[in-house]
């Protein structure tokens, strides 16, 4: 059986250079890796007041997906220094309620993508803050910091550097590694 594995896309723009390289990440999946894209974008922002015995449909759908996941990859873009809001507002949505978070446990790996040289390096450690929180053991080599995004994918939104690739498809490797280490 393969590992199935979360695929979170933190920018919510459906050409978004996050989503091209989240999609080129799972076509380049490790053997034994199945990932699949969870949307995000639906998500009625948290609200305790809405955690009832009937939550939100969008949450339970959410919350069901993620949970019958053994990993998750984030693949995030840069928005002022950390992640988007819809990415945090995901986490909190998985999180709740108190003591059933769909994270606990779960292995993670961060990839940040921009299109600037910095390679959105503040929103990718920024997430590793609430991940420690969330008991999400979280790879920590390689780091994966893909900047000047544009010039990496063509205009079908598919990597065209060899080497970008290769890279992906060694963090992929490197991350079905992450996932056997943690849970074993």
């Amino acid at each position: 059986m393969p590992v199935r594995v979360a695929l979170i896309v933190g920018s919510l723009r459906e050409g978004s250079y996050s989503r091209a390289i989240g999609l080129e990440i799972k076509a380049l999946a490790a053997p034994g890796l199945e990932l699949e894209l969870i949307e995000i974008g639906d998500l009625p922002l948290y609200n305790p007041d809405l955690e009832t015995d009937n939550p939100p449909p969008v949450w339970e759908r959410f919350r069901e997906e993620v949970e019958t996941t053994e990993a998750v990859v984030f693949v995030t873009p840069e928005y002022n220094r950390s992640i988007p809001g819809a990415l945090k507002n995901a986490l909190d949505v998985g999180s709740r309620p108190y003591g059933h978070s769909i994270w606990q446990g779960k292995p993670a790996a961060i990839v940040s993508v921009s299109p600037g040289a910095l390679a959105a390096f503040g929103a990718n450690h920024h997430l590793r803050q609430p991940l420690v929180f969330l008991n999400m053991p979280t790879m920590q080599q390689p780091e994966a910091y893909i900047g000047n995004v544009a010039d990496l994918l063509d205009d079908d939104g598919k990597l065209k550097k060899d080497d970008t690739r290769a890279f992906l498809k060694s963090f992929t490797d490197a991350f079905a590694k992450w996932i056997d280490m943690t849970k074993g």
